[in-house]
């Protein structure tokens, strides 16, 4: 389980395919304190670290299924694209975001951005599925970050980006057209699903 709440910007420093994607990921995380096996969101996508090292940087390596290829934005990655990390949850961490598995549930689209004041306003585009799961002032996590929904049109939500989540995470780096991995509240998952039986 995660929070939302992004605790670094680690770097993909290498790919492979072979069978499955191998991707190394570079880290200002102490790698020594980090387990085989463990979880760490990038992206948002919930993956197990296969090798940790310090050279020429600490970097750690995840193994990424066919399927999670592609369920999320993963495909699109490249040597250097910037990821949004977070180590998994600890019981007795604070709980700054919302609970977020890191189980991406589709991709959504950028559609719009404009500044409003000091902060940007995105517009993205839900997937027809997921789109009745989106409500305003609802959470949404997006590319593995906790963020609260402004308004909701249709397929169309919107998320206001203040400058310390753009410092701090890779929004700052964001444009039309980029592909973001989405994963909807739990909560709302569970009524709907409650609602087909009521």
């Amino acid at each position: 389980m995660f929070t939302g709440i992004i605790t670094d910007v680690g770097k993909v420093l290498e790919l492979e395919q072979k069978g499955d994607l191998r991707a190394r990921i570079g880290t200002t995380y102490d790698v020594d304190g980090i387990d085989l096996g463990a979880s760490i969101a990038c992206n948002g996508v919930c993956l197990t670290v296969i090798a940790l090292g310090h050279t020429p940087q600490n970097w750690f390596d995840v193994q990424i299924s066919a399927e999670t290829v592609g369920a999320t934005n993963v495909g699109r990655w490249s040597v250097g694209t910037p990821l949004n990390l977070e180590r998994a949850l600890k019981v007795g961490d604070e709980l700054g975001g919302h609970i977020v598995s890191g189980h991406v549930d589709g991709v959504a689209e950028v559609v719009a951005m404009r500044d409003e004041g000091d902060s940007t306003r995105v517009t993205f585009r839900a997937p027809e599925p997921l789109a009745r799961f989106i409500a305003p002032k609802g959470s949404v996590a997006l590319d593995g970050t906790s963020l609260t929904v402004n308004e909701v049109a249709g397929r169309e939500f919107g998320i206001n980006f203040i400058p310390h989540t753009k410092a701090q995470t890779t929004w700052g780096q964001t444009q039309v057209g980029d592909l973001i991995n989405l994963e909807i509240d739990t909560m709302a998952r569970y009524v709907a699903r409650l609602r087909e039986y009521a």
